[in-house]
C-alpha cells in the first residue's frame, strides 16, 4: 500500500499466540499460530499478548497492528507493538 487515504483506511489491532508443534522427522520443534484476537485499541491487544504469553501452553505472543485499505481490501505489513517469548522471525509474515 502506498499512500493511504485516511477515509478508506482501517486499522486492526491483533493479538496472536503461538504454540510449539512436536518435533518432526528432522527433530526440530516449530511454531504454529494458536489463537488470534482482534481489538479496537493497541493497548487492549498488547495487554492480551502479555497475559497469553504467561499461559503454560503458550510458547509466545505478538501484538501488532495492520492497516487495511477498505476500498481494495489490501493489507499492509504488520507493525509490532510487542513480541513475547518464542515468536517467528518477522520475515515469516
Amino acid at each position: 500500500m502506498t499512500q493511504v487515504d485516511e477515509s478508506t483506511a482501517k486499522v486492526h489491532y491483533i493479538c496472536q499466540t503461538y504454540v510449539e508443534q512436536k518435533p518432526g522427522r528432522d527433530g526440530h520443534t516449530s511454531l504454529k499460530i494458536g489463537k488470534q484476537f482482534q481489538y479496537s485499541t493497541a493497548a487492549e491487544a498488547q495487554n492480551r499478548a502479555e497475559r497469553e504469553a504467561q499461559s503454560e501452553d503458550c510458547a509466545g505472543a505478538d501484538a501488532y497492528m495492520i492497516n487495511e485499505d477498505s476500498g481494495s481490501g489490501e493489507v499492509g505489513s504488520p507493525s509490532f507493538l510487542v513480541r513475547l517469548g518464542s515468536v517467528p522471525e518477522t520475515d515469516d509474515f
